[in-house]
This record gives structure tokens, C-alpha cells and sequence, in this order.
């Protein structure tokens, strides 16, 4: 008989969204008292607050002093349209996808920008491409950490330094939790709303040496809007990478981002951040090597996202339902989590499989994912009940 007794530890806190994602610990609104507020982005104080963000989004990063950093319109999204649409068509381009917004960007490639010599390699959710097919002398577009499969790249190793093509990486789940190495990256894009818990709207754009030359030297076929335009007359334009933002951003997303930056380096920066979301992933495998029914998406540990955990249901008798009866059931297992308070919004992806994605970015305590464990358990066992009543 399935056990329904109800846990006895709670989450502290219950917030375990994939984006926007869990504030960092001890936020409260006071954190924004200081955000310049009714004053223009471009006045002397909103251009300096701009600035600071760069400045320190460098320095916890290790972003190399060469590479330029900008903030952009439209969140991570906005960021690598506007690198696709600047800098491809210069030469071939492999565009590779193993989760839903690497699929978006192969549809941008082929059926938008309708490129004449692109090829795009896509494996299933919980998998990888094979990085043997790949032609980096070609572009290559991909993602770094697949938010919606919890699948990422081990390392950079299959990138090589001598490559011909730039490397296009969106990086938004996986910058401030995962080692980059931007000596294989020639554009890094991310949005403030994961990692570090940031308000949405804005995206953060970092481009090589490599990659400011292609801007400087090609020129699309095709039009662009105002608000991807990287040059003017031929030439970078600098001003977006000292806190010139081509459009007015959100000043109190701004105090948002730089309060997450300063929390980052008092705890210990880049190291301790990673370190935070490995420990949140160390947590759920505990639990998932002692609970047979559960199993990770990403079989293969060395792929396994430490930020976009996602958990699927091993039951033998849960995958013999029908695909419609296995959402409907991962779905009933999130819908009494949340009834019951203690995890909002941890549901699959919409196009991935059945299940549950657990967010376990840096701004996540520990305590709060392994009291929500046995809570999984508890939904897990009052579903599988109704199975076999209903049986």
C-alpha cells in the first residue's frame, strides 16, 4: 500500500522556477532603494549604474579583457537574434540543438533566415549531439546548457582553438553556475532572470575579438532592425559595451541585477556560485539513487545540468501509460506540490518529456531542495494510489 503520509520538513522557500527564477537569499524590495529611478538611462548616474554591471558581470565571470560585454534588448532571446541576424551568412553554419530553444534557433537559421548553406544536428531531450559531426570551420550555433532537458556541455574540449567559424553560445542557464571557457566562445549570451535571480527583459551579449572583426567586415544581405544593429559606418558600436544601451532599459532591473552581483562576490563569486548549484544537484541525486521510480533525463552524469535539473518517472507501471496518460500524471504530481505550497512551477518543459524540472541555480539554498525531495515522494505515491484505484 502506498505510503501518504505527508512530510513533516517544508521547503523554506518553495519558489523553484526555471526562470524567472528564485531571488538570491535575503532579497527583499530594500535591495532596490538605491535604483535611479525617474532619471535617464543616459544621465550621468544611469549610465554609470550600466557600466558597474558590465564592469562586474567581467570580473565575476573572468570574461577576458578583449571580449566586449553589452547590455541588449529581450532577454537572452533578444541577445542571440541579434547575434544570428549580424553575424551569420558570412560562411556556412552548423546550428545544433538538443532541447526546445536550441530547436528555435535552427528554425531561425533555415526558415527565417533562410541561410543558403546551413545544417543543423539535433538530438533527443536527455542527449547530445555527436561534436564529430560538427564543422567548426563553419559557425556553429548552439547552447551551453540545455534549460529545458537539464543536458549540458561537459567542457569546450570539442571546440577547437584553431577554428575558422565563429562559435555562437547561448550560455543563459549556465553563466554564474558553469565553467565557460571563452577562449572557444566568440559570443556568450545571457539573461539576468536565471543564475542570479535577476528581473527579466534584458540580455547580456559578450563578443571575442573574432567576432568584433566579423562585425566590422561583413555586412547581412538582409535588413536589420534598429535594436540589432552592432555598427555604424562600418565600425562597432563601443558605446553599447560602456553602458549605452540601444534601448532604454528598466533602471530598477538594473538595481536588481547589480544587488545580485554584489551578493555573488560577498559569498565568494564565481567559484562559490558554482559550487551552490553542484550542491543543489548533489541533493536530488542522493534522492534519486535511493528511489528507484525516479530517474534523471540526463542519464549520462558528465551531461547533467547542475541548474536545470530535469527528473523523469522510472515506474515501470507509470511508462506503460500512454504519452497523454504520462503528462497527465507528471502534472497531477506538480499540481499537489503546489497545492500544498511547497514547489511552485516544476513541471516538464511543455515540448519535453513528462516529468519534472527542478531549478537548482546558485540562488537556491540546499536545505530547500532536499526538504522537497521526499515531498515528490509523497505526490509520486498519492498519484501512483490513484492509478491503481482506478485500475
Amino acid at each position: 500500500m502506498a505510503n501518504t503520509a505527508k512530510p513533516d520538513l517544508r521547503p523554506a522557500n518553495s519558489r523553484f522556477s526555471s526562470g524567472p527564477c528564485a531571488k538570491r537569499p535575503g532579497w527583499s524590495f530594500e535591495a532596490l532603494a538605491d535604483a535611479a529611478l525617474g532619471r535617464s538611462h543616459r544621465a550621468k548616474v544611469g549610465k554609470s549604474k550600466l557600466l558597474q554591471a558590465i564592469d562586474e558581470t567581467r570580473d565575476i565571470l573572468g570574461v577576458p579583457a578583449d571580449y566586449r560585454i553589452g547590455i541588449v534588448p529581450a532577454s537572452d532571446t533578444g541577445a542571440v537574434e541579434m547575434a544570428m541576424w549580424s553575424l551569420l551568412g558570412e560562411r556556412g553554419v552548423d546550428v545544433l540543438a538538443w532541447e526546445s530553444f536550441g530547436a528555435g534557433w535552427v528554425t531561425d537559421a533555415l526558415k527565417q533566415l533562410k541561410l543558403d548553406d546551413a545544417r543543423s544536428f539535433e538530438a533527443p531531450y536527455g542527449e547530445i549531439v555527436d561534436f564529430a559531426q560538427v564543422d567548426f570551420d563553419r559557425d556553429v550555433v548552439f547552447t551551453w546548457n540545455g534549460t529545458t532537458s537539464g543536458v549540458r556541455m561537459p567542457n569546450g574540449d570539442a571546440i577547437p582553438a584553431d577554428r575558422k567559424g565563429l562559435t555562437i553560445c547561448d550560455a543563459t542557464s549556465a553563466a554564474f553556475a558553469q565553467d565557460l571557457p571563452y577562449d572557444k566562445l566568440d559570443v556568450v549570451t545571457f539573461s539576468w532572470q536565471k543564475v542570479l535571480g535577476g528581473e527579466a527583459a534584458h540580455g547580456m551579449l559578450i563578443l571575442s575579438p573574432r567576432a568584433v572583426a566579423r562585425l566590422e567586415s561583413y555586412k547581412p544581405a538582409w535588413p536589420l532592425p534598429k535594436i540589432f544593429r552592432l555598427t555604424k559606418g562600418g565600425k562597432l558600436i563601443e558605446g553599447i559595451f560602456k553602458g549605452e544601451t540601444i534601448n532604454t532599459p528598466s533602471m530598477l532591473c538594473v538595481e536588481d541585477y547589480l544587488d545580485a552581483l554584489a551578493w555573488s562576490k560577498q559569498i565568494g563569486g564565481l567559484a562559490a556560485l558554482k559550487g551552490r548549484a553542484d550542491a543543489n544537484l548533489a541533493a536530488i541525486e542522493t534522492y534519486v539513487a535511493a528511489n528507484s521510480w525516479l530517474a534523471f533525463l540526463a542519464a549520462d552524469k558528465a551531461l547533467r545540468s547542475n541548474t536545470s535539473v530535469c527528473l523523469t518517472f522510472a515506474d515501470p507501471a507509470v511508462k506503460r501509460l500512454t504519452a497523454d496518460e504520462q503528462a497527465a500524471f507528471a502534472k497531477g504530481v506538480a499540481a499537489l506540490l503546489e497545492k500544498e505550497g511547497v514547489a511552485f512551477d516544476i513541471g516538464a518543459y511543455r515540448d519535453a518529456p513528462p516529468g519534472l524540472r527542478i531549478w537548482c541555480g546558485a540562488t537556491v539554498e540546499t536545505a530547500d531542495v532536499a526538504a522537497l525531495m521526499p515531498w515528490i515522494g509523497w505526490a509520486y505515491d498519492v498519484q501512483k494510489a490513484g492509478l491503481a484505484k482506478a485500475a
